[in-house]
């Protein structure tokens, strides 16, 4: 089965106008997801969450009317006591395959990304979901294309970046 990119692949030319992405920490990495999937940004304590947690899908919560399932990227990092702060970053997505809440460790802010800041990153099919290393200034930002992380059928191993 082939997955369609949500994202323009990098690099494309020289003198493209910068993307932006919304970059966020876990595990000591930063990360960057294309602004356009963001809806809005939440805090863990704001949504009215009625499921039980669960190790990766963190429940199903509700928000502006929406029921949501909710997926906490922590999962292998942060120690369980640290999970449920209610001042926990929740990014509200968009997707291709509906709404739904991704919890991370913080978000850091909106980076601009030229084409030529991109570099790839090895993988290959397994890891079709990262876009590439973006450099800005003396920071190195992992760009991911969030539609086909979420895509990926749980079954399967996710590489770690």
């Amino acid at each position: 089965m082939h997955i369609s990119s949500s994202v323009p692949r990098f690099p494309g030319p020289r003198h493209a106008i910068p993307r932006e992405f919304l970059s966020f920490m876990l595990d000591g990495q930063e990360y960057g997801l294309d602004c356009a999937r963001v809806q809005e940004l939440k805090l863990l304590g704001s949504l009215e969450r009625f499921a039980a947690d669960g190790e990766i899908i963190g429940g199903v919560a509700l928000s502006h009317g929406v029921i949501m399932p909710v997926v906490d990227m922590r999962a292998g990092g942060a120690p369980a006591r640290d999970r449920s702060a209610p001042d926990t970053d929740v990014i509200i997505l968009r997707l291709s395959s509906g709404i739904v809440g991704m919890v991370v460790e913080g978000v850091t802010g909106i980076v601009h990304v030229r084409p030529e800041a991109v570099q790839p990153l090895p993988g290959g099919p397994e890891a079709a979901y990262l876009i590439g290393m973006a450099r800005i200034d003396e920071r190195r930002v992992v760009l991911i294309d969030i539609d086909r992380l979420m895509s990926l059928s749980p079954r399967r191993p996710l590489r770690v970046a």
